[in-house]
């Protein structure tokens, strides 16, 4: 009996001895944080009323210095106005650091101050009374002085006892707070040696019940422990053995689930002996190949096919397959002389000492007439995709062209017409003739600058130094200046980044010249007066937005490609090409007289900032 007891898992008799004494020390445990918590309270209570004594008295001494300010000010004040606001002001001060004064001595309930109760802080106060009671006395007389004569200076003597006793009245109230300061320190001092008490008496709480409580039930938890990995082993030897069957049959029910889909996947199949001949062929499989029933004692490659070499491929097939599942996708054609696709799983079956095959297929004919198609299909797609980029690329070569000749005619017309025009003046210049001749020289003067700024206009348009040199934000500042001096237009830069970024020269390039096009399209076309080109950069996301006041447009035709440039809206076509080409991307938003919004977003990466700030 005892033996059993011994051995049982946790006996009734020492748990409840065991919770006994648990409850036991935590109940003890929870009476010393009571307890703590009780006193910690009351030292709080203790300090606050502390902190406010303290409060109070600091205020003592500040209030004893604005006493003695105001009645300097009442002696320094020439006129009556301000001499009322300085009495009305001392009678406030003395009335409240006479509260204050009555408050620290014999406390206030309705502030929670108690008292004072030792005996070193009321002989303080009794030392200090002599000189609060001068000053308060002499304060006295000022003001009734003041309200008995009116408009009249301060004696001088009631001024001086204010001055005389203030410092000896500051010395004595630092002593006084000083001395609330040690007994709060007192009281901590005292709160912290109880704290100890309660700390040691937890401890020696936790060490008994180490001994008592956890140490007998370690003992036991031990023995538990100890018949339960008996057990343990026990139960895995168990399942070693379950587990050799379960692998066993785990194994057969995959060879019957391999089965089971294949069967559930091929709604045609049959069976045939080792040489080939057929042993069974499903009904749906005759009618799919057009056989009869007579035809069952061909070899199954035969029936499968009418095509020789068919048939000769599929002997080697049945043969050759002796222990594995084999898959395949095999093309026959019936006696209709239709062509099909099968989807052909061929598995050996074992039968005693015999040996046989059972074929399961499925009619894939449909799914690879679909292939073809998608193929087809693919193989157009791709065709006409490069048909497309053939007419991209030879559209962007014809708008090359077209602008290679329009430079070229801005040189010819312009620059040209002003060489040769300056070059017929300086031939025509007669010396002999000093009038004209003095007219002419002003001529070709005027001639040169306007061939100057032709020139400059031109190279300007081509490649701007700004972009190379300074990057996308100065250039595009540059390019708005010029071309509101040159059309008369208001054309406006508004930069938002806090700093010149600098990205790769050719995501600038592509940038500045859509904004170039942008902005042209404004003044030719559109017939803007007012164009405001902003360029921001947030995220690492460049955006460059062009709003212009023109007389606008039909947006639907952005997604029509033209097809050459008498079409018109190869602008357009050519900003969208030079975006993709730097993976920007391009949005055109446009009302017919309401004006047009070009906005340009361009993410860039730390590497390419970085490589650009270098």
């Amino acid at each position: 009996m005892n033996d059993d007891k011994y051995l049982a898992p946790l006996d009734t008799a020492i748990f409840q001895r065991i919770r006994k004494w648990y409850l036991l020390a935590l109940a003890a445990i929870a009476l010393s944080i009571i307890v703590a918590q009780i006193l910690i309270q009351n030292h709080l209570n203790s300090q606050l009323d502390d902190s406010k004594v303290i409060n109070i008295a600091g205020r003592q001494r500040a209030y004893s210095q604005k006493l003695t300010k105001e009645v300097l000010l009442l002696k320094e004040s020439s006129e009556a106005s301000q001499r009322a606001q300085v009495i009305t002001e001392l009678g406030e001060t003395l009335s409240v650091w006479k509260n204050a004064h009555q408050t620290l001595q014999f406390g206030d309930m309705a502030m929670g101050i108690s008292q004072a109760e030792k005996e070193e802080v009321k002989v303080l106060f009794e030392n200090i009374d002599p000189h609060y009671n001068a000053m308060v006395s002499a304060v006295e007389h000022i003001l009734s002085d003041y309200k008995e004569n009116g408009n009249s200076i301060p004696n001088q003597s009631n001024i001086d006892a204010v001055l005389k006793n203030e410092s000896a009245f500051l010395a004595m109230m630092d002593t006084i707070v000083n001395k609330y300061d040690a007994l709060s320190k007192t009281h901590l001092q005292n709160l912290k040696f109880k704290e100890y008490l309660l700390l040691a008496f937890s401890l020696l709480i936790l060490l008994l019940e180490i001994f008592f409580i956890f140490k007998p039930l370690s003992v036991q938890i031990r023995n538990t422990i100890k018949n339960l990995m008996i057990t343990q082993k026990k139960s895995e030897e168990s399942a070693q053995e379950i587990k050799k069957l379960f692998n066993e049959k785990e194994k057969s029910l995959q060879e019957l689930q391999e089965l089971n889909f294949v069967i559930d996947n091929a709604a045609l199949f049959a069976s045939a002996k080792q040489d080939g001949h057929v042993v069974f062929i499903s009904k749906k499989f005759n009618e799919l190949l057009g056989r009869n029933d007579q035809d069952v004692n061909k070899p199954l490659y035969e029936m499968l096919t009418t095509d020789e070499g068919q048939q000769q491929y599929l002997m080697e097939v049945l043969k050759s397959n002796r222990k594995n599942i084999r898959t395949e996708e095999i093309k026959i054609k019936t006696t209709k002389g239709e062509s099909l696709w099968l989807d052909m799983s061929i598995i050996p079956m074992h039968q005693s000492a015999q040996q046989s095959i059972l074929i399961l297929c499925s009619d894939i004919t449909e799914r690879k007439k679909n292939q073809l198609k998608v193929a087809q299909l693919t193989k157009e797609n791709y065709e006409e995709t490069m048909r497309q980029k053939q007419l991209q690329a030879s559209q962007i070569v014809e708008g090359q062209e077209e602008e290679r000749k329009r430079i070229a005619k801005d040189i010819h017309d312009g620059i040209g017409q002003m060489l040769t025009a300056l070059k017929f003046n300086i031939e025509s210049i007669n010396l002999s003739n000093k009038e004209k001749t003095a007219e002419k020289i002003e001529y070709i003067k005027s001639l040169a600058s306007d061939l100057i700024k032709g020139v400059r206009t031109a190279t300007f348009n081509l490649t701007p130094p700004e972009l190379s040199d300074h990057g996308i934000f100065p250039a595009l500042h540059k390019m708005t200046h010029e071309l509101s001096k040159l059309t008369g237009k208001n054309i406006l830069f508004e930069n938002k980044t806090e700093e010149n970024i600098r990205f790769n020269s050719l995501a600038e390039t592509n940038i500045y010249r859509v904004v170039q096009e942008a902005v042209n399209n404004a003044i030719k076309y559109a017939e803007a007066n007012y164009i405001l080109v902003t360029i921001n950069y947030n995220d690492n996301v460049l955006s460059v937005v062009i709003d212009d006041d023109g007389k606008g447009f039909d947006d639907s035709i952005l997604g029509k490609v033209p097809k050459n440039t008498s079409e018109g809206g190869m602008g357009l076509f050519f900003m969208k090409e030079r975006m993709n080409y730097i993976n920007g991307r391009l949005f055109i938003n446009s009302i017919p007289g309401k004006g047009t919004r070009v906005t340009i977003n361009y993410k860039t990466d730390s590497g390419e900032l970085m490589a650009a700030e270098e």
